[in-house]
């Protein structure tokens, strides 16, 4: 029936009924009053509007279907025996035409085939005349609220199928598979991503088991998981894993992120939310994600971890890795293995010549020809921009080293070709043999390198073997080596701090703690020249602390001062890392100074996490807990299993700078970056590049969607004295 503009009344909830009661003061029910005695009518609207009703009079069934067919009314009250049009065949006629009206029968005729008849045609009620004021209002009342109740309900089922209509379309339109298993695993619902993702329909799907689209070697893994879901100790959580599903009639994988969530099915079938009641069937809700994208993302930064861009030969991270791998045979077989630093003579002057593409060229033609001269299980990787390091496993003698030398040697005096000009390239060899020359890793490059610097000073286009009067006559290395103690005890040492800058907002919002050193004779000194003598002979973990305290101590002064919010990241090695009670002296060091946790970040890199995976997640879960930020510091250079930082408590990714220097041209380490930061979003965790140091270098960062920056690009490192006045004219 046509609807009057005025609220619809809401469903029926608790929270409704102050509301509905509010809009029934303001639009009262509208009656209307069907009866062919003035007197009736006249009496009738009285009451009814003492009582706070609309009345409308008609005083025969055509009038009132006239009025019935122009506007809407809550209520009818109408008589039956009326001239002209009567009331039972007004019953009739808004059947018939399809108008919706609660009717009340007041007649005097109160035979039983009248009442029946009234019923059967639609009446909600029959009352006889003449009906007392009070039966009449309560019926009046009673047929009111089950109007209600009525309209209610058809609301809450319109919402119900139109919600339900929603989460239909929403869920096949969704990119992720969702699906739903009965208590054997069976697929009892599954979204229309299926016949994308995998290539089946839905009805193929449904009632087959999991484990039938599970890749074979990931089955014991998914049964493992949904039937953790359903152990009675599981509780409702989130269960989170990855799988690889087949794709139907092809031998492809899917590789999916699947997120479950174990539920009851009531023995009607519905969802029991509270669990309360009788035990239903166990059923499994689940989303699958494609992560294939994010999966080559992967791969392509394990590979590039593990190798130099231009020459696609091994990197320095994993050269030290298979040298780790090569020294810990010869150490248990008894034999030899040698080492070798080589450096091209004079290739900066071919680059500033020519160009750096050219450079590129050549750097690639030379790691050709120099991987010719390899034996099988050699392992040749490019460490710096003209700088490659050799490993020649399995030596018997020097001899054996110094035939590769001279193969390598004969590689230079063929000239390379670049745009018609011929180039000929020489190489400085320098060769540390284990055990002779050294036993550890760093000994080895250490020995390897000064003896290639030896060929350098002696005439280049050579290679030399280590001897130990080389050692001997490096002063400096000597004067660090022994300087170095009283360094930290006489505070010869200092602190320079560098601002990480959010990169939109240009506001200071943390500082890295950078050790110095103000040597005596050489002035101030960067840590490349004694950290890793430092590290070599074990006096890191002592340099350590006193980073450590200093920076605590100087945080101190930042909060006196009113920058107490800033946090402060300091570097911790591996040394220092491993100690059994690292995480009580962080804590111990905070609270002598009286400083939140909060404020100091601990920068650790990835080859220090994963060298004993179980101290490493001990360590940084205790100081995690307590407070204390963790960053994986230059990420990406160092071994790591992406399978990992999810499951550490990290907060931040530092980005190496040297991701960072030629970011403004086109190469496949902006791919990495992109992907890197893809990560550290999808891990929620902050992101940190460092070595920013020119415009072009923030804007590309900046629409790239990195947060935080770091670099000379906003401000050198600074010591405490020259940082105060500078945080005092910026914003933080």
């Amino acid at each position: 029936m046509p609807e009057r503009s005025r609220p619809a009344m809401s469903p029926v909830t608790s929270a409704d009924q102050e509301e509905r009661e509010e809009q029934q003061e303001l639009f009262p029910p509208k009656l209307l009053v069907v009866d062919d005695e003035p007197p009736m009518r006249e009496s009738l609207r009285s009451l009814l509007e003492l009582s706070g009703y609309q009345v409308v009079c008609a005083e025969d069934g055509g009038t009132a279907l006239a009025l019935l067919e122009r506007e809407s009314f809550d209520l009818l009250l109408l008589d039956l025996n009326m001239p002209g049009m009567s009331g039972q065949q007004l019953l009739d006629t808004l059947r018939q035409r399809g108008i919706d009206s609660s009717v009340i029968i007041l007649s005097g005729e109160t035979t039983f085939d009248q009442a029946t008849s009234a019923f059967r045609k639609g009446a909600a009620d029959f009352l006889a005349k003449p009906c007392p004021p009070e039966t009449l209002l309560a019926t009046i009342a009673a047929n009111l609220d089950r109007c209600r109740r009525k309209q209610d309900y058809f609301i809450i089922q319109k919402r119900l199928q139109g919600s339900e209509e929603l989460h239909r379309f929403i869920v096949n339109s969704a990119p992720d598979l969702f699906f739903m298993l009965d208590g054997e695993g069976r697929f009892s619902f599954v979204n229309d991503r299926v016949e994308s993702l995998l290539g089946c329909r839905v009805d193929d799907l449904l009632g087959r088991h999991f484990s039938e689209i599970v890749y074979d070697k990931d089955r014991d893994r998914a049964r493992y998981a949904f039937n953790l879901i359903h152990h009675p100790g599981g509780g409702r959580s989130t269960k989170r894993m990855e799988l690889r599903l087949r794709v139907q009639n092809c031998d492809d994988l899917r590789y999916v992120e699947v997120r479950a969530i174990a539920t009851e099915l009531s023995p009607g079938g519905t969802y029991t939310a509270d669990g309360r009641g009788t035990r239903g069937a166990a059923a499994t809700y689940g989303v699958a994600r494609d992560i294939g994208d994010r999966k080559q993302s992967e791969a392509l930064l394990r590979y590039h971890r593990y190798h130099d861009v231009l020459t696609s030969l091994p990197n320095r991270t994993l050269f030290n890795d298979r040298l780790e791998i090569a020294l810990g045979q010869a150490k248990r077989s008894g034999g030899k293995l040698a080492l070798m630093s080589l450096d091209l003579d004079r290739f900066k002057k071919i680059n500033d010549t020519l160009g750096h593409f050219a450079g590129d060229e050549l750097l690639q033609a030379v790691a050709m020809k120099l991987k010719r001269c390899l034996r099988e299980g050699d392992t040749l990787a490019r460490v710096g921009g003209d700088e490659f390091v050799l490993l020649l496993p399995g030596i018997a003698k020097a001899e054996d080293a110094s035939v590769i030398a001279r193969k390598i040697l004969a590689v230079g005096s063929r000239p390379f070709h670049h745009q018609g000009q011929e180039l000929r390239i020489t190489f400085s060899i320098g060769v540390a043999l284990y055990p002779d020359q050294g036993e550890s890793k760093e000994t080895l490059l250490r020995h390897a390198d000064l003896a290639m610097y030896r060929v350098k000073e002696t005439g280049r286009n050579g290679f030399c073997l280590y001897s130990s009067d080389m050692r001997q006559d490096s002063s400096q290395f000597l004067d660090i080596e022994s300087g170095l103690p009283r360094a930290i005890c006489h505070d010869e040492l200092r602190l320079h701090y560098q601002p990480q800058v959010d990169m939109a907002q240009g506001r200071i919002v943390g500082l890295e703690a950078l050790v110095r050193w103000a040597h005596p004779q050489r002035g101030l000194l960067p840590p490349a020249e004694f950290v890793p003598i430092a590290e070599e002979t074990k006096l890191i973990r002592e340099l350590g602390d006193w980073v450590l305290r200093r920076a605590c101590r100087d945080a101190a002064v930042l909060r006196e001062r009113g920058f107490g919010d800033l946090k402060i990241a300091v570097n911790v090695s591996p040394q220092q890392f491993e100690t059994d009670d690292f995480d009580q002296c962080v804590l111990a060091i905070l609270a002598c100074h009286g400083l939140d946790p909060a404020v100091l970040e601990i920068e650790i890199t990835e080859n220090s996490i994963m060298r004993d995976m179980n101290k490493s997640m001990a360590n940084l879960t205790a100081l995690a807990h307590a407070g204390v930020t963790i960053a994986v510091d230059d990420f990406g250079t160092g071994y790591s299993s992406l399978g990992y930082l999810h499951s550490l408590p990290l907060h931040t990714l530092k980005l190496d700078r040297c991701f960072v220097q030629n970011i403004t041209q086109a190469s496949e380490r902006n791919t990495i970056i992109t992907a890197v930061l893809a990560m550290a979003q999808g891990l929620e965790i902050a992101f940190v590049a460092e070595g920013v140091e020119t415009q072009a270098q923030h804007d590309y960062l900046l629409n790239a969607g990195c947060p935080i920056g770091q670099g000379y690009h906003y401000c050198r490192p600074l010591e405490l004295e020259k940082l105060l006045p500078f945080l005092a004219a910026h914003p933080t």
